[in-house]
């Protein structure tokens, strides 16, 4: 586990709370930001749908003069391993087509974050990290980059780049910096979860390196993916599944000699008060109502799980942009107030400001 650097001592005064906004390494300024203007939510112009309609409408520019180079199919049903194909392929026409909706998905992205950085929670803000499954692709990345090009020809210095880790492992990976590094002595892994309106991913996050500063070399030593989409569980079969997993996990690390600590951070879309319960924002999540107020899941795995090894359950839970951006800490020490933009079915986002002792030493 971390030490010496990072470690401060002014990490132990972050409260254990869920849905903190003070935590070890950065306090969030802001988090599920749900700017509207005329037109509705601003997220809504930067999301998944957005660059498939993009797509889609170069398709139909093109189909009015002759054949659409991409074929037949339905823009929706073309993967990101094929779009990635059409643009690095020898066809040009098709990899042009692409490379148009890739300029105007980052026209409207940049206006997006424009519109963000307006807000006072935002100002001053240094670097935007981002992540999601967008970011997973060639094609993404180009549009990250462009954005960034935009932004600073339009007079506005600020850095825009991919978040470092795979953004499904980045969700995990985040957990670490939920809780001080001293409740991990003596361990070497913990476990977490990532749940989406498609998929809940758990895993096993090992912590790297002792002296690396800020779990900078954390990874995930083994994880499972359940896409809860294709089963329409209920929400108790959801749960149900969830603790499935997880003790799978937790005998693996133990078949493993892997220690592994008795905690599970847990990612989560919404608004997460100090109790564990959702606010808002949870209306996409697998069985629905779980903003019921008779509803906890972190009490829910806890008596699901009631022990790791030979300790009690320890839950903590926070907003999923949140924990995606936390993972982001080790390699944002150069900076002090930044963001995360977590381009998926929606634009999750948070803000941060680190916390003395976040800085390179």
């Amino acid at each position: 586990m971390p030490k010496g650097s990072s470690e401060p001592r002014d990490e132990i005064h972050a409260p254990l709370a869920h849905g903190a906004i003070v935590l070890p390494l950065v306090t969030i300024d802001d988090y599920n930001n749900e700017l509207r203007d005329k037109n509705g939510f601003v997220g809504d112009n930067a999301n998944k749908k957005t660059f498939q309609q993009k797509l889609d409408d170069w398709r139909k520019r093109i189909r009015k003069f002759g054949d659409d180079p991409i074929g037949k199919t339905a823009t929706t049903k073309l993967s990101k391993k094929k779009i990635e194909a059409l643009l690095t392929g020898d066809d040009m026409e098709a990899a042009a087509l692409v490379m148009g909706a890739v300029e105007d998905f980052a026209q409207d992205f940049a206006e997006v974050i424009g519109k963000f950085l307006k807000d006072q929670r935002w100002s001053k803000t240094e670097r935007i990290v981002v992540g999601g499954g967008f970011r997973r692709s060639r094609f993404g990345e180009l549009a990250i980059a462009r954005t960034m090009v935009l932004l600073k020809a339009a007079g506005l210095n600020i850095e825009v780049v991919p978040i470092v880790h795979h953004p499904d492992e980045a969700g995990l990976i985040g957990s670490v910096h939920l809780m001080p590094g001293w409740m991990f002595k003596g361990y070497e892994a913990i476990l977490a979860v990532d749940i989406g309106g498609t998929n809940v991913r758990a895993g096993v996050v090992e912590f790297g390196k002792e002296k690396t500063p800020h779990f900078a070399d954390a990874s995930v030593w083994e994880s499972a993916i359940w896409r809860h989409a294709d089963d329409e569980p209920s929400r108790s079969g959801t749960v149900e599944r969830l603790a499935a997993m997880l003790q799978d996990l937790i005998d693996k690390a133990e078949k493993a000699n892997l220690k592994l600590a008795p905690i599970v951070g847990i990612a989560c879309p919404g608004i997460i008060k100090a109790d564990g319960s959702i606010e808002r924002g949870g209306q996409n999540l697998p069985g629905g109502n779980w903003e019921s107020d008779s509803f906890n899941l972190p009490a829910a795995l806890i008596k699901a799980i009631p022990e790791i090894g030979d300790h009690s359950t320890f839950v903590m839970m926070h907003n999923d942009a949140v924990v995606q951006g936390l993972s982001q800490i080790p390699f944002i020490n150069d900076v002090s107030r930044w963001a995360v933009l977590t381009i998926g079915t929606g634009l999750g986002n948070a803000h941060f400001t680190n916390r003395e002792g976040t800085k390179a030493r």
